[in-house]
């Protein structure tokens, strides 16, 4: 159904426009219109060299790292000085003040109407013998700093935590021979995945109990990720939800499947202990150096050759992040997300950085199967955090509504996700006759 314009959406569209005018208006005017159209253009200037700097900072490492990460700092620092030595520091606060205005009234009127909604929840009758898993090394030690294992009991659930020897999937596998009617997890992402596949595999439900670090599944279905001892609700007052689940190669996973780029980050041995310093140092080579890998990919009948990463998720992603790995606004939309990203020239680079859906050089796509190859017979993987080697072609497939969810009946639900700022459907919005 084709979203209706409201009168407050275009209001603040236009509220937005009239903004962002503002601000230039404002300079124009305290500066002179000579004086201020240099003022203008000394902070346009500034703008793209931040940009390029911040692109630097991701390809590049050593002493060309450094001095970008100073072009950060001291650029917006050298505009501001020369708006203060034209006796213009309050043109400054003014301006700011006025884009503050302008994105935030642009954000809100480009929310979509109505929202993502919650999924439709069934009536369930509470189970007889639930199996949960946890591992007590996720999330700095969250099951055990929460006592889950000894809340779970006494809720009637049988509890294995893992001791680090144990193989999951075989767990989970005996633990359906044994009658086990719904099988749980509190961990990392990585570990749901495996035991959700099972357990769409024999038609019970799976329950998520946000233990992991980030707990991008919890998130996506509206669970408490600061407190996982209220996902434990769901044994008791809970109701089922359908997602989809997808596939790639012989490898189900919740939240996304990764390639090259991003890939041979997550490989890295370093990459649990420290995940920012280990992405910052790899990037550089992934990007623009040898190692950067040629994919090509088949979604939805078109092909894209010579791609640097990309990242196939399980519905697509609605935040405007650079990786993609925001929130989804459903998980029940049966299909792909796909986003690619191919870097040529410093150009793209700079709009890569500035937003990605302003991009030429980033693909946003959905099918039901995508299909990744390169020129090698082997190639690393992430999924949903986890490293793997698959044999190429990998085929990534959606399987709509396979895996039903206990959730607990009353959870904070999931945020409607803010849309990036896209000035060109800013100015159709705010053009546009409401009605409705």
């Amino acid at each position: 159904m084709t979203d209706v314009t409201k009168p407050e959406q275009r209001r603040l569209a236009r509220l937005a426009f009239l903004a962002a005018g503002a601000a230039v208006v404002v300079v124009l005017v305290a500066a002179g219109v000579r004086a201020g159209v240099g003022l203008v253009l000394v902070g346009a200037t500034g703008t793209v060299i931040t940009l390029a700097g911040a692109w630097w900072i991701l390809a590049h490492r050593g002493l060309v790292r450094w001095l970008a990460g100073a072009l950060v700092v001291l650029v917006p620092l050298t505009v501001v000085v020369l708006y203060v030595q034209a006796r213009l520091a309050w043109v400054v606060v003014v301006c700011a003040l006025l884009w503050l205005v302008a994105v935030a009234c642009g954000r809100r009127a480009l929310v979509t109407n109505g929202g993502a909604g919650r999924p439709v929840e069934f009536e369930v009758p509470r189970p007889r013998r639930p199996y949960l898993i946890m591992n007590p090394r996720s999330g700095e030690g969250k099951v055990g700093r929460f006592g889950l294992p000894d809340l779970a009991a006494v809720l009637g659930a049988e509890v294995c935590v893992l001791d680090g020897s144990q193989d999951v999937a075989a767990l989970a596998r005996h633990a359906l021979d044994n009658g086990a009617d719904l099988l749980g997890v509190a961990g990392g992402d990585g570990t749901q995945a495996i035991v959700a596949g099972i357990a769409a595999e024999h038609g019970v439900p799976f329950m998520v109990i946000s233990a992991g670090t980030r707990n991008h599944f919890a998130l996506d279905l509206g669970l408490d990720r600061d407190d996982p001892r209220r996902c434990l609700d769901a044994l008791t007052d809970g109701v089922e939800v359908r997602v989809d689940l997808c596939v790639a190669g012989d490898r189900t996973f919740v939240n996304n499947a990764s390639f090259g780029a991003y890939a041979e980050v997550v490989r890295s041995p370093a990459y649990r202990d420290g995940k920012t310093r280990t992405t910052l140092n790899l990037l550089p080579g992934l990007l623009i150096g040898p190692r950067s890998a040629a994919l090509r990919l088949r979604a939805g009948g078109a092909w894209l050759a010579g791609a640097q990463a990309v990242l196939v998720s399980n519905n697509p992603y609605g935040s405007s992040d650079l990786a993609g790995l925001g929130r989804r606004p459903r998980l029940d939309g049966g299909v792909l997300g796909v986003l690619a990203v191919t870097v040529r020239d410093a150009a793209e680079a700079a709009g890569l950085v500035r937003g990605r859906r302003r991009s030429e050089a980033v693909l946003l796509r959905t099918a039901t199967e995508v299909v990744i190859t390169a020129d090698t017979p082997l190639l690393p993987v992430g999924v949903d955090g986890e490293a793997v080697t698959m044999t190429t072609p990998v085929r990534c497939v959606v399987r709509p509504g396979a895996l039903r969810v206990r959730v607990p009946r009353h959870r904070p639900g999931v945020p409607q996700p803010r849309p990036e700022l896209d000035w060109a459907r800013l100015r159709r919005l705010a053009l546009t006759r409401a009605t409705g």
